[in-house]
């Protein structure tokens, strides 16, 4: 078949190189022209797709990519797969409305149009099918077929890769569905069909919003568990050997990413935009989660006044600006709070991180440095904000002066835990 994906991030171009793997004539859209040069000269920049392969399948015709909507005309599937950030709270869908009347041009009958960018319930049959009706002048289920997917990308996850993730399927209609199903047949182990888009929708915010709740709950708890005299880590680790009814969350300095800061505030929006009401937990959690990067920096100036130190003028050395171990993404990373609350009371703040392509190095507020034994011996403190693989714990732990350990890696009588 002729597929489209529209929008080749994170989550566009692994769908994209692995539909056209398994034998789907593939065009990758965006409408980002620097991407496009990336990905016809075969360098991936998405960590879950090597170049050799993004290579392969540019070799052997199965791929193109272009930003150059006429090219997109004949499709047999569409997915879209573009960003769907906040705007001072507010769920911007206008990448979702661009590619809809984009897709709309050169839709044709028979054709099948998916959304797995995420969203709040409603997107689909409410948003995309009347855009998508409107400018072709098809009708959804009779004219064309439509439905909701979301994505599960998990960057970096070892155990359960792109493939080996279920995957939930929906259709506005069963023939959308059945279609809909039988193309990611093709591509996931495990499909997970549903009653509707809606329930799709939904369904991707639980997940995220799990997370955050817990996540936050946690984070919260580590701020009372010290004054109360209690390791958080070992109470953590005491709980997890419960085999039911508990699952394992830890503390950290705050969650970045593309999803758990942003897709729960979705549904908040939209419980509160159609029914009244706040959602209370969704909004608690949020809450938690913005204030951990100054409860970071509080530890850390109270451990530097135990050593005589102000904050101001310490040399203070943060590792791991990424917001995910292993990664490379910085998006919502909270080492960019952490920096500037620190920079912003007069710290000299260095940031290393080996894991940062080249090309985003500039969007840091820092100086990027190498974490060696002389930069770490160097600075008056260290923050381990994320404990990527790359990083010679051993030799953080024997030069540092000083460790605030955020992620309960390094032990000692110069390392304190968050």
């Amino acid at each position: 078949m002729q597929i489209v994906v529209a929008g080749q991030g994170y989550v566009g171009l692994p769908l994209a190189v692995r539909a056209a793997e398994v034998g789907h004539r593939v065009v990758g859209y965006d409408v980002d022209t620097h991407r496009v040069q990336q990905l016809d000269a075969g360098q991936s920049y998405v960590d879950d797709v090597a170049s050799s392969r993004l290579r392969a399948v540019l070799d052997s015709g199965a791929y193109s990519a272009t930003a150059d909507a006429a090219v997109l005309a004949g499709f047999d599937i569409a997915v879209i797969t573009v960003p769907t950030p906040l705007r001072d709270g507010v769920p911007d869908l206008t990448h979702i409305e661009s590619c809809a009347r984009t897709l709309g041009e050169h839709l044709r009958p028979g054709a099948t149009v998916i959304l797995e960018s995420t969203t709040y319930p409603g997107t689909t049959e409410d948003l995309l099918l009347p855009i998508l009706e409107e400018v072709s002048g098809l009708k959804g289920g009779v004219g064309f077929l439509a439905g909701f997917s979301p994505e599960r990308i998990a960057p970096g996850n070892k155990r359960f890769s792109f493939e080996t993730t279920p995957k939930l399927v929906s259709g506005i209609d069963t023939k959308s569905l059945d279609v809909i199903k039988g193309f990611y047949d093709g591509i996931y182990q495990t499909t997970v069909p549903v009653s509707g888009p809606k329930v799709a929708e939904l369904a991707k915010l639980i997940e995220n919003t799990f997370r955050l709740v817990n996540i936050s709950m946690i984070n919260e708890l580590a701020t009372l568990a010290k004054p109360l005299g209690v390791n958080i880590w070992e109470a953590i680790d005491a709980a997890a050997t419960k085999p039911f009814g508990f699952t394992r969350f830890t503390p950290g300095p705050g969650v970045g990413g593309h999803c758990l800061p942003v897709d729960p505030l979705f549904l908040s929006w939209k419980v509160e935009q159609e029914l009244g009401v706040p959602f209370r937990f969704v909004e608690l959690a949020a809450d938690v989660n913005r204030h951990m990067p100054d409860y970071v920096v509080q530890r850390l100036a109270e451990a530097l006044d135990r050593r005589g130190m102000a904050v101001s003028g310490s040399r203070i050395l943060l590792l791991g600006l990424t917001y995910k171990i292993n990664a490379t993404d910085l998006r919502e990373s909270p080492s960019a709070r952490v920096a500037e609350l620190l920079i912003g009371v007069g710290a000299d703040v260095r940031g290393a991180d080996p894991n940062i392509p080249h090309v985003d190095r500039a969007k840091l507020t820092l100086p990027l440095v190498d974490a060696t034994a002389e930069e770490i011996a160097a600075s008056d403190a260290v923050v381990l904000l994320m404990d990527h693989a790359r990083f010679d714990l051993a030799l953080i732990q024997e030069n540092a002066p000083y460790v605030l350990d955020c992620r309960n890696r390094l032990s000692g009588p110069n390392v304190e835990l968050l």
